[in-house]
């Protein structure tokens, strides 16, 4: 099995969990191309050597799917030349106000409040699938704050419409249990109001993205007709794999 050509995840002081979705085996065996999307945890704090380290990417587009509180509380991505932002909020009911029963599974949790981002967040992430499906933005980061709830259920919509089987999204997903292991012990250090009694928020197992996505699929029949319905285009779609999928 050849090496993959660019490592995954990227090394910041200052970001928790900046990785490089490129590389999964997608429709007809074509793997994703490298370097064309990347997912992140929020970029605000970047600076000095890790702001020049993120500027070599190349990156023209900035997707940030928090809400506008998120933002006023802690700012965004360094404005740049040639860097293009957009904050299309990925709206859903407040984590806080749902209670998290001792008997109800985990996994069961997080994906039944996946599922509550693709009902009250269609607005959102119709814009931000057409803008990752124009090759004119890429290549493009999408975060959030930790990048691993609105930016993991971006990055799993857009993989399945690639053709990245199910087990691999899952185990992209669960790629930021490790990141956030760093982002937990930063913002105990910061801002423990934010982690403590909120620990079942930080976590990521396989299962949450593969329950979500075999909902998805109960409900809608396939994760095209899902993004069909709230007004990605067929069009964009084939546009999305022609410019991130390898050439046949």
């Amino acid at each position: 099995m050849a090496a993959d050509p660019y490592p995954r995840t990227l090394s910041f002081s200052s970001s928790f969990n900046f990785r490089d979705v490129g590389g999964y085996a997608g429709l007809d065996g074509r793997p994703v191309r490298w370097r064309r999307l990347f997912r992140s945890d929020a970029l605000h704090r970047l600076r000095g050597a890790d702001l020049e380290t993120f500027q070599q990417l190349g990156v023209r587009t900035v997707i940030d799917l928090r809400r506008v509180f998120e933002i006023e509380r802690h700012g965004r991505v360094p404005e740049a030349d040639g860097l293009a932002y957009h904050n299309p909020v990925v709206h859903h009911v407040d984590w806080e106000t749902i209670p998290f029963a001792a008997d109800l599974p985990h996994d069961r949790w997080l994906a039944d409040r996946y599922l509550n981002f693709i009902e009250d967040g269609r607005e959102g992430l119709t814009a931000a699938l057409g803008l990752i499906a124009d090759p004119e933005a890429a290549p493009v980061v999408v975060h959030c704050m930790a990048g691993k709830d609105r930016t993991g259920v971006v990055c799993a919509l857009t993989l399945a419409l690639l053709g990245v089987s199910d087990q691999d999204i899952a185990d992209d997903y669960a790629l930021t249990e490790q990141a956030m292991a760093s982002l937990t012990e930063y913002l105990l250090r910061t801002n423990p109001d934010a982690v403590q009694d909120k620990y079942h928020m930080f976590e990521c197992p396989q299962n949450a993205m593969l329950y979500f996505l075999a909902d998805l699929r109960e409900r809608y029949g396939s994760v095209e007709k899902y993004v069909r319905e709230i007004g990605i285009s067929a069009e964009q779609v084939a546009t999305m794999r022609d410019h991130l999928l390898t050439p046949a």
